[in-house]
C-alpha cells in the first residue's frame, strides 16, 4: 500500500469549539494506524499547547500546518467585521490548502483525504480541484444537519411558520420529536442577528449534493442519535463520537485528558476548592467561549445561585468582563466598579474564575450539576461524565441540543425565559433556582440515573471496539483502499 494511502488532511475554522473535535479525530486517526496533517490558522495554532515551535507534536505522524487567515492576532468580537472575516479565510484558506495537497503529492505523501469542519465548505471545493476525495466532519448534532436539510430542501415554509409563532411546532420526517420555535436552530428564526451565516450552511450541503457517495463523520454516537443519523437517506452520517479524550472513556492514556482539550491556560486552584467540597454538592457554570452574556443576566444568575445557598464554581471569562466594564462606563459607571453587585456574597458561597478544564471539573465527584449553554461539546462531554444539566441555550445550535437534554435524553430541565421591560428576553433569578433545585434535590435521583445510563452508552460508543471505533475504522479502510495493519 502507497505510503500516503492513510494520510488525512484535517482543516478546521480556527474557534475552540470547532478545534477541539478535531484534534480528538486527528488522535483517534493516529490510534488507527494513520498520519494526519492538521490545519488551523496562525492565531488558534498559538493558543494550542501541544504545538510546539517546529510544528510537530509528540506524535511524529501529527504534523501542524497553521496558516494565516489574515487575522494573524486573532479575530476581536465586535471589532472586527464577520463577513469580512470570513471572506479572507476562504480565500487564505483556499491557498494555503492547494500548497499544502500538491506539496503532499510531489513529496510522495499525498493525502487520503481532507477531513473539514462545517462552515468550511470551499475546502471541499479545493479538494475536488485537485481530485482528493472529502469528508465533512459535522460538529453538532445529527438531527440539526437533518433541520438544515429540511429547511433548505421542501420544509422551508414549515419550518418559518413554526419559527414565527411561539405556540406552533413541526414534526419532520425520521425526527424523533416536535420542535418548537425555541428548539430550533437559531439561524433559522426571524430577524435573528447572524441569519447571513444560512448561505455557508446551505452552501455545505450543495457540497454534499454534488458528491456520488456523501458522507459525514458526526460527533455523536449510534444509540445517541439513531433516527436522526438516518433520517436524510441521501447522505451517509457516521457516529464517530464523543470526540473526547479518550481518558474519560474508560481509555488507558492519562496524557491524553489535555490532547485536544481546553486550549488555554488558568488558574488550578479551583481543583483544590473542589476536593474540599461534598460529593454531589457543586453547581458548575460555564457559556462557553463565544457567547457573551449580558450584565442584567449575568446579576439574575448571580441571585438565583445565592438563593439556592449551594457552593459553585462559574466560569467568566476576561473578555467578558471587559464588555462588562464597557457596558458599565457607558451607563455612568466607573472603571473600578464591580461586574456582579453581589461578587462578595458570591465568593463566601463558592469560586469565580476565569477559566477550568471543563472535562476534568465534570468528572469529579463534587459537581452535582452543570448549568451549560448547550454548545455540542459541552452538552455531549455532560453525557459521557455523567452530569445531570440545566439547560440555559443561547444560540445557533444550542435550543436543539437543549430539547434533545430534557425530552429525548430526560438528564436535566430547561430554563424558561421571560420577557423584560426594556431591553432582551431574560432568565430570571427565581427561574434559574428553580431549575437548579429541580436537578440537585427535588428530580435528581431521576435525572442523575438517566445521565448515568447515557455515561455508560457514551462509554460503550467510543471505546475500543465500540460502534463508534468500528464507525471510523470502516471510514479509514473505505478511503484508503482497504484495511491496514499499523
Amino acid at each position: 500500500m502507497a505510503s500516503g494511502s492513510r494520510h488525512f488532511l484535517v482543516v478546521t475554522f480556527p474557534a475552540q469549539g470547532h478545534i477541539n473535535p478535531s484534534l480528538q479525530l486527528a488522535k483517534q486517526l493516529l490510534r488507527q494506524g494513520a498520519r494526519v496533517t492538521f490545519a488551523t490558522s496562525i492565531s488558534a495554532a498559538r493558543r494550542m499547547s501541544r504545538l510546539t515551535d517546529g510544528g510537530v507534536s509528540s506524535d511524529e505522524r501529527l504534523c501542524f500546518a497553521p496558516f494565516s487567515d489574515g487575522y494573524d492576532q486573532g479575530f476581536r468580537n465586535g471589532v472586527d467585521s464577520v463577513q469580512d472575516y470570513m471572506s479572507e479565510v476562504r480565500r487564505r484558506g483556499s491557498e494555503s490548502l492547494r500548497g499544502l495537497i500538491t506539496s503532499a503529492a510531489v513529496r510522495g505523501r499525498p493525502f487520503a483525504c481532507l477531513v473539514y469542519t462545517l462552515v468550511l465548505p470551499w475546502a471541499a471545493d479545493v479538494a475536488r480541484e485537485l481530485g482528493l476525495p472529502s469528508t465533512l466532519l459535522w460538529i453538532q448534532p445529527a438531527i440539526v444537519l437533518d433541520i438544515y436539510h429540511y429547511y433548505f430542501y421542501g420544509y422551508k415554509d414549515l419550518i418559518v411558520e413554526a419559527g414565527c409563532s411561539a405556540d406552533s411546532s413541526i414534526e419532520l420526517p425520521g425526527l424523533p420529536m416536535k420542535l418548537a420555535r425555541r428548539d430550533l436552530p437559531s439561524f433559522l428564526l426571524p430577524l435573528d442577528t447572524y441569519a447571513f451565516v444560512l448561505p455557508t450552511f446551505k452552501e455545505v450541503l450543495e457540497v454534499l449534493e454534488k458528491e456520488t457517495e456523501p458522507r459525514v463523520l458526526v460527533n455523536t454516537f449510534d444509540t445517541l442519535e439513531p433516527e436522526a443519523l438516518k433520517a436524510v437517506g441521501k447522505f451517509r452520517l457516521i457516529g464517530i463520537g464523543p470526540l473526547v479524550p479518550s481518558a474519560f472513556l474508560g481509555g488507558k492514556d492519562p496524557s491524553d485528558t489535555s490532547f485536544g482539550g481546553d486550549l488555554f491556560q488558568g488558574t488550578k486552584d479551583y481543583k483544590e476548592w473542589l476536593d474540599s467540597q461534598a460529593v454531589g454538592s457543586v453547581i458548575y457554570l460555564s457559556f462557553g467561549t463565544i457567547a457573551v452574556i449580558s450584565k442584567r443576566q449575568t446579576e439574575e444568575i448571580a441571585r438565583g445561585l445565592l438563593a439556592t445557598g449551594r457552593p459553585f464554581l462559574w466560569v467568566i471569562r476576561p473578555t467578558e468582563n471587559k464588555l462588562y466594564q464597557q457596558q458599565q462606563q457607558q451607563e455612568g459607571g466607573g472603571e473600578d466598579e464591580v461586574v456582579i453587585n453581589c461578587m462578595e456574597e458570591l465568593e463566601k458561597q463558592g469560586m469565580v474564575v476565569p477559566w477550568c478544564s471543563q472535562l476534568e471539573v465534570l468528572s469529579h465527584q463534587s459537581v452535582g450539576c452543570f448549568l451549560t449553554h448547550c454548545g455540542w461539546n459541552s452538552t455531549l462531554e455532560s453525557v459521557v461524565c455523567g452530569v445531570p444539566v440545566v439547560a440555559f441555550p443561547q444560540w445557533t445550535d444550542q435550543g436543539t441540543n437543549a430539547k434533545l437534554l430534557e425530552d429525548v435524553w430526560g438528564t436535566g430541565v430547561r430554563v424558561v425565559r421571560r420577557a423584560a421591560e426594556k431591553g432582551p428576553e431574560v432568565v430570571e433569578a427565581g427561574e434559574i433556582r428553580r431549575c437548579l433545585e429541580a436537578v440537585m434535590a427535588e428530580r435528581r435521583e431521576e435525572v442523575k440515573g438517566n445521565a448515568m445510563r447515557w455515561k455508560e452508552m457514551a462509554m460503550d460508543a467510543g471505546r475500543a471496539g465500540g460502534s463508534s471505533d468500528r464507525n471510523l475504522k470502516a471510514f479509514i479502510e473505505d478511503v484508503s483502499g482497504g484495511p491496514h495493519y499499523p
